[in-house]
């Protein structure tokens, strides 16, 4: 919200400086986010006077002038404008000045034969209007010499406040100025609307709502008026702020608009049919608006029409077609209110941002309906003269009408801060609270642009603003004594350890959206009309995603596209697997793509780099389970993929059929494809809540490290097994022959052939046995081998290989 301070004096009498308002402004919770001088870029432009202005030699359309700037000495300058004369007063740029309108630095130059040490300049060169026909022309009583902002008046310092959500009341310089008067900077002045006597009679044109969206119309007609443009101070104004003036009768909408929080709208009316309704839009209808652009609407937006087309979409941009120009004789004034959450919903949905969203989206205070449309007729009477005919009004909104029993001992209980009963009154008074009652309790009825305000914490709120947040006592907390107890729960310590593992292996973290779109979720096994999102922020963003990985792949895509092939990215968040509490899980997922194993990725000298596969997955997720302290060697490993995954290179995690604990394979080329990424890619996932919870340590002193002095004995077995057998299985089975003995079992080979028949394969295990007491005989070693064996065929169906 942009205002300048001469603006905000036509609301407040004050003798503050500008430092004290600005300081006071933040004070009070309206944070100044910039302060600039509207007038210092233009501070090197200065008046000067025309002294001769003779036709150039050697250009039919070129003037050659000679200029005083006040230097003391004429300056030679080369002007194209037609206006450049003899005598005339204009606006002069010395060489080596920026020109804000063309992008340029002027120089000294020889423009066909003639020297130019400077430019005289127009409106559009200044960025003052879009006029470029001429150069400025000056009164003739104009000052020599003088930096043209202070001739003009438009050194203004101007203020961006940026508002939260709740104060659309501030999204007026009247509503800024009101909270500064409360502070005791300065007294708010009466700006009230008296009525317009309706002097044309009855409106031709009626007005109705359809729907909720628009819960009060006001239209009003004005006959005979006389469009151009608006006066100097109103287009002073509006260009101090950022906008551009189009013509009187627009520009009184938009000054209304930033004056009194009170958005507006005029039509031609010659171009209506009929009457004009506030109601639901229809599948097909669309409407060319004032940006230029044409807009589709649907059943969900509110849209303003006559009898024939679409006018605009409503509290939020007009049409083009019906907009008013110089021609307009006859003008149509449309002042509404608008539910604000609808008109959030329907600006993200068609993308447009305009003042008029910007304010009705923070809520547009309900009794400004009729002061808005009479302070509006006002000034096009001034401006343009015409003839008001009755105003005609459908539907009807006002204040909540909220009251609060207001003990002042909350002001102490929840700041800290010692504020008296009469000062706290004065305040809230000030604000346009009333207050009501007397002793320890009031009652506060709340105004009607305040709707944020709701309960007895937010008046505690305004008070403690006013005082100034810089009142609140600051006091350490007390110190607690002894040890301080776990303050992290389990799932939190879970995706600390489960962050710190997978970055220790050289993947990259990355935080996406939790929405998807619908297609996505439905790759991944989600996409339900249940975790459907009603309000959208974005076409792509429809649905709550139930994976970390398409925010993942798209993040890979993304940086692939750039010609980052090769990245580790991982992510612990949520993933949605239904609308209920239990559906909602903590995920720790990762990807590899191209080269980006764990070893690091691209290419080297020593030799050819190795694409990820399904073992860098496996891996990955085995660091992070060992880390939270799973112990792998009792996990199963099944052949059963995600929906994801190559269907024959990925497998699941889990600790029985039910108790799942995550997946691991290489994306399926088909999601590859669907991502628009090239090459293998690796990935898992971890359900962080279907970890067992650890058991409590034993209040028991754990026995001290036995570590065995006696020389471990190796043996090496090769069993010819079905091609189908799991080596995890004949793992589990070789391990489990003698548990005293056998400290470690690992496969050192795997070959199918000829050799051990079709359908077979034979795997190599080398078998540790770590003896505790003494030295193994050789029949002790052959029965721990005889052992392992049988083990091995009762398990797997295997036999020893010759």
């Amino acid at each position: 919200m942009k205002f300048t301070l001469s603006w905000l004096k036509e609301h407040l009498e004050t003798t503050a400086t500008n430092a004290e308002i600005i300081d006071t402004l933040t004070m009070v919770g309206l944070e100044v986010e910039e302060v600039t001088d509207s007038g210092a870029a233009l501070k090197d432009f200065v008046t000067a006077h025309v002294v001769s202005a003779e036709q150039h030699p050697n250009a039919d359309k070129l003037r050659v002038c000679k200029v005083d700037a006040g230097t003391g000495e004429l300056i030679d300058v080369v002007c194209g404008a037609p206006n450049a004369r003899t005598g005339m007063k204009s606006v002069f740029a010395f060489a080596g000045t920026y020109i804000p309108g063309k992008d340029i630095t002027i120089g000294k130059g020889n423009i066909r034969g003639q020297v130019s040490n400077g430019m005289l300049c127009s409106n559009a060169e200044l960025e003052l209007s879009d006029d470029h026909d001429g150069i400025i022309e000056l009164p003739e009583d104009a000052p020599i010499g003088v930096p043209y902002p202070d001739y003009a008046g438009i050194n203004e310092v101007v203020i961006d406040v940026g508002l939260t959500p709740n104060r659309g009341d501030c999204a007026g310089v009247h509503g800024i100025a009101r909270d500064l008067a409360a502070a005791g900077l300065g007294q708010l002045k009466d700006t009230s609307v008296e009525a317009v006597p309706a002097t044309a009679g009855a409106s031709p044109i009626a007005v109705r709502v359809d729907g909720d969206i628009c819960r009060m119309f006001s239209g009003r007609l004005v006959r005979n008026v006389t469009n151009g443009p608006s006066p100097q101070w109103m287009q002073d104004r509006l260009r101090a702020v950022g906008l551009r003036p189009i013509n009187a009768l627009v520009d009184i909408t938009n000054y209304v608009s930033l004056d009194r929080a009170r958005p507006l709208h005029v039509y031609d009316a010659d171009k209506l049919t009929g009457n004009i309704a506030a109601r639901m839009g229809r599948t097909g209808e669309s409407f060319a608006a004032l940006d230029g652009k044409t807009y589709a609407v649907d059943e969900t937006m509110c849209v303003i029409a006559d009898d024939q087309k679409v006018l605009g979409l409503g509290g939020i941009i007009g049409g083009e077609e019906t907009g008013s120009s110089d021609e307009t004789t006859n003008v149509f004034i449309e002042c509404a209110w608008f539910e604000p959450t609808a008109i959030a919903a329907a600006g993200r949905k068609t993308g447009i941002n305009s003042d008029a969203r910007y304010r009705f989206e923070r809520t547009v205070d309900p009794e400004s309906v009729k002061p808005g449309i009479e302070l509006a007729t006002r000034l096009v009477m001034e401006l343009c003269g015409g003839e008001p005919a009755e105003t005609v009004i459908a539907g009807h909104v006002g204040s909540p009408g909220t009251v609060i029993d207001f003990p002042f001992s909350e002001i102490e209980r929840l700041t800290g801060l010692t504020v008296a009963a009469d000062e706290a009154t004065a305040i809230l008074t000030r604000l346009g609270f009333e207050v009501s009652g007397s002793g320890e309790v009031v009652r506060v009825g709340v105004p009607s642009w305040r709707p944020d305000v709701t309960m007895k914490a937010d008046l505690v709120e305004e008070v403690m603003r006013i005082v100034g947040v810089d009142r609140v006592p600051v006091e350490p907390l007390p110190r607690l004594s002894g040890v301080a107890p776990k303050m992290l729960t389990p799932i939190q310590n879970r995706r600390r350890i489960a962050r710190r593992a997978l970055a220790a292996r050289g993947m990259d973290e990355a935080m996406t959206w939790s929405f998807i779109s619908t297609d996505f979720a439905q790759a991944f096994g989600g996409g339900s009309p249940q975790l459907r999102l009603a309000n959208a922020i974005a076409s792509d963003m429809t649905d709550m995603r139930p994976s970390l990985l398409p925010g993942l792949l798209s993040g890979a895509a993304r940086n692939g596209n750039r010609g980052f092939d090769d990245v580790a990215l991982f992510e612990v968040g949520q993933v949605f697997l239904s609308d209920a509490p239990e559906g909602q899980r903590n995920y720790a997922t990762g990807i590899r793509t191209g080269t980006a194993g764990p070893s690091g990725a691209g290419r080297h000298w020593q030799g050819k780099a190795d694409k990820v596969g399904v073992y860098d997955a496996k891996a990955d997720l085995g660091a992070v389970l060992d880390a939270l302290g799973v112990d792998i060697d009792k996990v199963q490993v099944v052949a059963e993929p995600a929906q994801w995954s190559h269907p024959g290179r990925g497998g699941r995690i889990q600790l029985g059929p039910k108790l799942i604990l995550g997946w691991f394979g290489e994306l399926h080329p088909v999601m590859a494809e669907k991502f628009d990424l090239d090459g293998p890619v690796a990935a898992f996932e971890i359900d962080l809540d279907a970890l067992p919870e650890p058991r409590k340590k034993a209040t028991k002193a754990r026995p001290p490290l036995a570590l065995s002095a006696l020389q471990p004995v190796r043996r090496d077995f090769a069993f010819v097994v079905d091609t189908n057998v799991e080596a995890a299985g004949l793992l589990r089975a070789a391990r489990g022959a003698d548990k005293a003995l056998i400290s470690d079992v690992t496969i050192f080979d795997v070959f199918a052939g000829a050799h051990v028949g079709e359908g077979n394969k034979s795997v190599a295990i080398e078998v540790t046995l770590q003896p505790r007491d003494k030295t193994l005989t050789d029949e002790e070693i052959e029965a721990v081998a005889g052992k392992i064996v049988a083990a091995v065929e009762k398990a797997t169906g295997g036999v020893l290989r010759g």
